[in-house]
Order: structure tokens, then C-alpha cells, then sequence
């Protein structure tokens, strides 16, 4: 099984290592620096105070590698236009291709009920460009719970969980296709759940950070310190309950109370999200995905989002004064 991990970045990286670890035959497609060092080193996983370095074919150009048995798209959002343009030559005829990135994706209304299938997500598909060149047929779903932290280029460290959630759009994790993707993953260590509704799983997860996000790349503050302001905690709640009602339209509800996650969430620690961080380090945010996604499906059908709609603007102003965000 060839595989081909698009994005070396923390999650892409994490992945991309222990799949090269466990003997699989992988390659990545990779930028910049990042791209030097993986050519010149190796891609290294750091555990504890030992690192691991595993040989990996990587290239700037997907036409370099050629077609694929699974595509790992582990890319940030905001890079979703250029991949768009460049993945064809990755893609023989039965390549799938796994989705892990945040936010709602841009095949996620297929599989849905039929009356939802033809809702718009210009959001995180302007014009339908990505849908084109990659088929929501061709996809697995996957929702991380993991986290992990680039210490160099093309050098990662493990920081918490080994969960990853995989599922068809369609239902349910039991074709060839997600089969092989699931045992790949398996064997290179990660925790693979099958997903009965890989959506509800996106949706949920969607539901406890599409706040804590934006919040912290408008304030600067870590989450412990978000859930600690009472103003600030019932604002999230609010936005949640309207997100809820969204996924109640949607057919993917939501068993459980904002409060009961913001006590999940406060077991984090004082982490600092990912927006937060992309926000300090002067990269595009994927607030689109996060939020703006949510924004757009809660029009078509007529869901009411006063405070959802509040924290978009505000996150979005604040992006574009930063030049973090298009105009």
C-alpha cells in the first residue's frame, strides 16, 4: 500500500513518522525548509529525550511521486486552494484520500440526508475548485484527538493522545478502503476507532473548540484562563447551544451539555489553541473552517446565530488588522 502524506506538519508529521516507522511504504509532499530537512535528515519523532529518524521520500511537487493508494491530507484549511491545484498527480482511479484537518470539511454534506447533500460550502470551497479535484467520493473522514508540536523542521514530538476516528461520509468504516486505512494506522501505533457517522464525529468535536479558538487568537489567552472568565464561559455556552440547534437540522444532535465540556476542556491545562498559535506566529487563520462554515450551513436552513455571528465578526476584524485574514 502506497501512502502519501500531504503536509508535514505537526499532525502530518506525527503521522507520516510512525507510518515509516511500523514499515509502511510512505512519502510526503512538503515545502520550504521543511522539505530540506527531511531530504537531508530524515523525518524525526521525538519521545522523551530520545529521537527516532526514518528515511522518507519527499517532494515539493505531487507529480514528483505519482499515483497513490491513500492520500493523508493533513494540511492546514487556508492551504486547501493549492492543494486543489497540484494533488491530480497523486490520484490514479481508486486512490482514496483521508481528510484530517479541523473544521468542517468540504465534503461534508455528502452522505448526509438527501435534502441536505446539495447545501453550499463555499467557505472552505470557494466555487466548488476542491470538490472537483478531489471527489467526495474518494474520501475517508477522519477526527483527530491527538496533539502534537513541531521542534524543528521535519521534526516532531508526540504531546497527548493516540485517538484518531475514521469513518465513510457515507456511513459506517467497513469497505476495503477504510479497512486498509485503518489497519495501516493501527499498526503504526495509533488508536483507530470506526465511526458509525464520521460527520456526527466531526460535529462534535466541532462543537467543543469552534469557540475556545477564535476566543484565544482574540484575547491572547490560554484556555485555562478563558474558561476561568464567567462572562466569557456563558458567551461559549451560548454559541454552542446555537451550534447544537444547527446539528439538530443537520441529523448529527448533539447528548451533551456545554458545561459538561468546558469541564473536558479545563483538563487541558493552560494550553494555547491552534489559532492562538498561528495568530503569534503571523499564519492564516482557519477561521473559515472553524466558524465561517457553520455561519454559512446555519443560513441555508434557517438556524438563528446571534452570538455565533458576534465571535465570527470579531475574529474575522481582528484577523484582517493583523493581514491574517482576506479582505
Amino acid at each position: 500500500m502506497r501512502i502519501c502524506i500531504y503536509g508535514l506538519g505537526a499532525i502530518g508529521g506525527l503521522i507520516a513518522a510512525r507510518l515509516a516507522a511500523s514499515g509502511a511504504t510512505v512519502s510526503a509532499v512538503a515545502r520550504g525548509a521543511t522539505l530540506e530537512a527531511v531530504r537531508r535528515d530524515g523525518l524525526g519523532l521525538v519521545e522523551g529525550e530520545s529521537t527516532t529518524r526514518v528515511p522518507l521520500a519527499a517532494a515539493g511537487r505531487p507529480a514528483e511521486l505519482g499515483p497513490q493508494d491513500l492520500v493523508v491530507l493533513a494540511v492546514k484549511t487556508t492551504g486547501l486552494p493549492t492543494v486543489a491545484r497540484e494533488i491530480a498527480p497523486l490520484l490514479g482511479p481508486d486512490t482514496a484520500v483521508l481528510s484530517a484537518m479541523n473544521g468542517v470539511p468540504w465534503w461534508f454534506c455528502h452522505g448526509l440526508a438527501p435534502k441536505l447533500a446539495s447545501l453550499r460550502l463555499d467557505a472552505v470551497d470557494p466555487g466548488g475548485a476542491l470538490s472537483q479535484a478531489i471527489v467526495p467520493s474518494r474520501v475517508i473522514g477522519c477526527v483527530t484527538h491527538l496533539s502534537a508540536a513541531v521542534e524543528a523542521p521535519a521534526t516532531v514530538r508526540p504531546v497527548a493522545g493516540k485517538r484518531l476516528i475514521v469513518g465513510e461520509p457515507t456511513g459506517g468504516a467497513d469497505t476495503p478502503r477504510a479497512r486498509a486505512a485503518i489497519q495501516a494506522l493501527s499498526d503504526a501505533g495509533f488508536e483507530v476507532q470506526p465511526a458509525a457517522s464520521i460527520q456526527q464525529e466531526i460535529w462534535f468535536k466541532l462543537w467543543g473548540n469552534m469557540t475556545v479558538n477564535p476566543i484565544s487568537a482574540l484575547t491572547g489567552a490560554t484556555g485555562d484562563r478563558i474558561l476561568d472568565d464567567e462572562l466569557v464561559r456563558a458567551f461559549m455556552s451560548r454559541c454552542m447551544r446555537e451550534a447544537a440547534a444547527l446539528g439538530a437540522k443537520l441529523g448529527l444532535p448533539i447528548d451533551a451539555d456545554p458545561e459538561a465540556r468546558h469541564a473536558v476542556t479545563r483538563q487541558l491545562g493552560a494550553f494555547r489553541t491552534s489559532m492562538l498559535q498561528d495568530v503569534d506566529a503571523g499564519r492564516a487563520v482557519e477561521l473559515d473552517a472553524l466558524v465561517g462554515a457553520v455561519l454559512q450551513l446555519a443560513r441555508q436552513l434557517d438556524v438563528p446565530t446571534p452570538n455565533i455571528d458576534t465571535l465570527f465578526g470579531l475574529a474575522r476584524l481582528q484577523a484582517r488588522v493583523r493581514g491574517l485574514y482576506p479582505n
